[in-house]
């Protein structure tokens, strides 16, 4: 056997690790001219729908290849139901898409400056307007700090240069702002013993590099010793309710274009939001807004021999496409929809809408576009879209985040009042205004980007990762990543209660 050969059907079987078992009977020549990357999307889509034992045959796989007729999405065409009358239809939508200037400087070392600047004074105004009553030994400009004699009680608020672990196990903080630097011992000693897994200690194992954060402690000699460390953070409140009883769906991470892009489970959803579906047609009929945060299309070159893993080679027709698949959803309900990290736009965030060049085939007044991030009041709800390109940063630089919990990492993001706190980890456009800070308070705060679902509160915010429409892809076997495809989210705004449909099942 030739080494291709092999490597085509050890690939598969590794893809396919802890979801399907590969039996012996398949030999090499089964598989040696298969397309891989849509062959393991069609052998996951037929075990989601099969109630046969997860195990890949020579039988299973022939029957597979031979539904494999055309790579493409079809087209959706979708007739609602005749006696479908929608409870959201009978209400007049209530929404404002907030308005944000995008001021792109020539990205030199002054644009820089001038962008950080602006995001140091947007958050100290958030933490002394928060924390008004820690401000009272505030220290305006950390230059003046190196003035105090020991045992000053101080607080400083500025942006972290850097986190260190001395040999001791303290943590070194170095805190800077446009007059100076100070550096913060954050000591491992609680209340006279070494405990590193509680108290201050803790706190500062969250600490990442370009937050805006205050410290109060006492003045030590070219030290700062922290007694506590001051978060923007959002106030805990009680999140609003609705007086209709409508709901919000959320999508995000479509990939139309690509091989693994869902299209029977898309196609499941239209169906389901146009009354096709009884299982919980109720539901369904309420909803009258839908938030799509991201990467709706694939996208042409957005890492290497992306081509091979592309059903649609054309960025337009991968357009065309996703509209047309969002034009079956009904009238009555609100779309609206911004851009990713794999969309037709500006790789650097804040991005613009997506361009007029790529938006033909909207059909209806209905679907709307907004930049990323984008803020749209629904009813009463201020709901804050971003793709999340930011979390990859985020998991890597906080401890207890990780791929697994997408909603531990957006209650991080909160904290720091910053969509993309950590410079250097997910490019910025260095704008005079940083649009990135989070200087309103979002009722619901909603992401894609990670592939996996995650849901939670904190402070009254309601946190929702949507997840995919797109199969598990190479890179994600690689990585050991597991998404979770075709599971909608939907948030009704009278209870507050969350419900997440999973369109992987066949539905009656």
């Amino acid at each position: 056997m030739s080494e291709t050969r092999e490597s085509a059907l050890t690939e598969i079987a590794r893809r396919l690790s802890g979801m399907v078992i590969v039996s012996a009977d398949i030999r090499e020549e089964d598989v040696a001219d298969a397309d891989i990357e849509s062959l393991v999307g069609h052998i996951l889509d037929f075990y989601k729908e099969s109630q046969k034992p997860n195990v890949l045959g020579r039988d299973a796989l022939a029957e597979i290849r031979l539904s494999m007729q055309q790579q493409a999405p079809k087209q959706v065409e979708v007739t609602p139901s005749p006696d479908y009358k929608p409870y959201a239809m009978d209400y007049k939508p209530a929404y404002t898409i907030r308005k944000t200037r995008h001021m792109p400087t020539g990205a030199t070392v002054a644009d820089f400056a001038e962008h950080f600047n602006d995001r140091l004074a947007k958050m100290e105004r958030i933490i002394s307007e928060g924390h008004a009553g820690s401000m009272s030994n505030r220290v305006k400009k950390i230059e003046n700090v190196k003035q105090y004699a020991d045992g000053r009680e101080v607080t400083i608020v500025g942006m972290v240069y850097s986190v260190s672990t001395t040999k001791n196990g303290n943590k070194m903080i170095t805190i800077e702002d446009e007059t100076g630097y100070a550096k913060v011992i954050v000591s491992s000693y609680t209340a006279g013993k070494q405990d590193k897994a509680a108290g201050l200690s803790a706190e500062a194992e969250r600490i990442a590099p370009d937050e805006v954060i205050g410290i109060s402690g006492k003045v030590s000699g070219p030290f700062i010793i922290a007694k506590s460390i001051i978060w923007p953070d959002i106030p805990v409140r009680t999140r609003p309710v609705t007086k209709d009883d409508l709901a919000i769906a959320f999508l995000s991470d479509i990939h139309v274009g690509s091989k693994l892009f869902l299209e029977k489970q898309f196609r499941r959803f239209l169906e389901w939001i146009n009354g096709n579906i009884d299982y919980r047609k109720q539901l369904a009929s309420k909803v009258k807004y839908i938030v799509v945060s991201g990467d709706v299309v694939d996208g042409i070159g957005v890492y290497p021999n992306q081509d091979k893993e592309l059903a649609i080679l054309d960025i337009y027709k991968q357009y065309d496409l996703l509209f047309e698949l969002l034009s079956e959803i009904p009238e009555y309900v609100e779309v609206f929809v911004l851009p990713g990290n794999h969309d037709a736009v500006q790789r650097a965030e804040p991005q613009p809408c997506l361009p007029s060049e790529f938006t033909s085939k909207i059909k209806g007044s209905n679907i709307h576009l907004l930049p990323n991030p984008g803020y749209v009041r629904i009813e009463n709800l201020n709901v804050l879209a971003y793709h999340g390109t930011s979390l990859d940063s985020v998991i890597q630089a906080v401890k207890g985040c990780s791929y697994a919990e997408p909603a531990r990492a957006m209650e991080e993001i909160l904290r720091a009042r910053h969509l993309s706190p950590i410079y250097g980890g997910n490019p910025i456009v260095p704008t005079k205004e940083d649009n990135l800070v989070m200087d309103e308070v979002p009722d619901i705060l909603h992401m894609g980007h990670l592939h996996k679902n995650g849901y939670s509160e904190y402070h009254g915010t309601l946190i929702v990762n949507s997840g995919t429409w797109q199969a598990r892809t190479s890179f994600q076997a690689r990585m050991g990543h597991i998404p979770t495809p075709a599971i909608l989210p939907i948030y009704e705004t009278l209870t507050r209660n969350l419900v997440a449909i999973d369109f992987n099942e066949t539905m009656s």
